[in-house]
């Protein structure tokens, strides 16, 4: 096996390695959220992120990039840590507090084409008809998720089973398609850029804290779980996404492992938290790939 081939593999594995932490996040997110309120979560997750690539960017001697920072690098990095992972874990972790996790995952995996639409007005980009029809598709899903239609009977029974749940699910969606657009315009190094955004992101939470007298007394269980979400969701999992795509021959042979993800949470969904899936979810998930693979094709 040569150089290459070994390479390769390595990057396959780092990336079903970042698969699967990631498949475990919406049970780690609703878990952790019977014990501590979404804020307490995003602090200790913030905070365990913040020292792990505070660790990472230190060990690769990439530290001494922040002296060459800007006044308007460090408010560029203000404002997307104000985005991500500040305002999108806040809105996400509300999400999940009043919707069932096999419902909040998938909605929020329609990421992808809400950046599609917003690339429209905010990088000029023009968009096929096919490609509308493509997010058709997904929305479609989401809605089958959100209303729980699992046979034709069901559209009688036209009612949320939580519209502030699926609003707050979709609107993740816009903020991290956002924070995606915009950091793509940033040049700085990935692993510094995201150590500042935490750094900032904690910030944010501690005043908000602060001025909402919100700060609780961390329990085991909650502490715990803001551990795990910090590594596993946030911190050592992107590292290893990013080193598999470094690794990898082209992005494309690791990124669509990302499609993974999404399955892969159910089975865990329904292992660990005892949810009992809904035909309408998975109904709902494979119409919101499907429209993803399509936009990506016909794009």
């Amino acid at each position: 096996m040569g150089a290459n081939d070994r390479q390769h593999r390595l990057a396959y594995g780092y990336a079903l390695v970042a698969v699967f932490f990631w498949a475990t996040s919406a049970s780690a997110f609703k878990l952790s959220l019977n014990h501590i309120s979404g804020l307490s979560l995003l602090l200790y997750a913030s905070a365990t992120s913040a020292v792990v690539f505070f660790i990472f960017v230190t060990v690769t001697g990439k530290l001494r990039q922040l002296r060459t920072f800007t006044k308007r690098d460090y408010l560029w990095s203000a404002g997307l840590g104000l985005l991500n992972p500040f305002l999108y874990y806040v809105i996400l972790f509300k999400a999940y507090s009043l919707l069932l996790a096999q419902e909040a995952q998938p909605i929020n995996f329609v990421w992808p084409l809400t950046l599609v639409l917003l690339s429209i007005p905010l990088l000029h980009q023009r968009i096929k008809p096919r490609s509308i029809l493509a997010i058709v598709i997904s929305f479609v899903g989401v809605v089958v998720i959100a209303l729980r239609i699992q046979t034709p009977a069901d559209l009688r029974d036209f009612r949320f089973t939580s519209a502030p749940g699926a609003a707050l699910a979709l609107s993740t969606t816009v903020v991290w398609s956002l924070y995606w657009i915009y950091n793509t315009r940033d040049r700085r190094d990935e692993t510094v850029r995201l150590f500042l955004n935490f750094v900032f992101a904690l910030a944010y939470i501690v005043v908000l804290l602060l001025v909402t007298g919100k700060f609780e007394t961390p329990n085991w269980p909650g502490l715990a779980g803001g551990v795990y979400v910090g590594l596993f969701e946030m911190g050592i999992t992107f590292l290893a996404w990013l080193r598999a795509l470094k690794l990898a021959k082209t992005t494309a042979h690791v990124v669509n492992l990302i499609y993974l993800v999404p399955f892969l949470s159910l089975v865990i969904i329904a292992l660990v938290l005892g949810e009992t899936i809904l035909v309408s979810t998975v109904v709902g998930l494979v119409l919101i790939i499907t429209g993803i693979v399509l936009q990506k094709a016909w794009a």
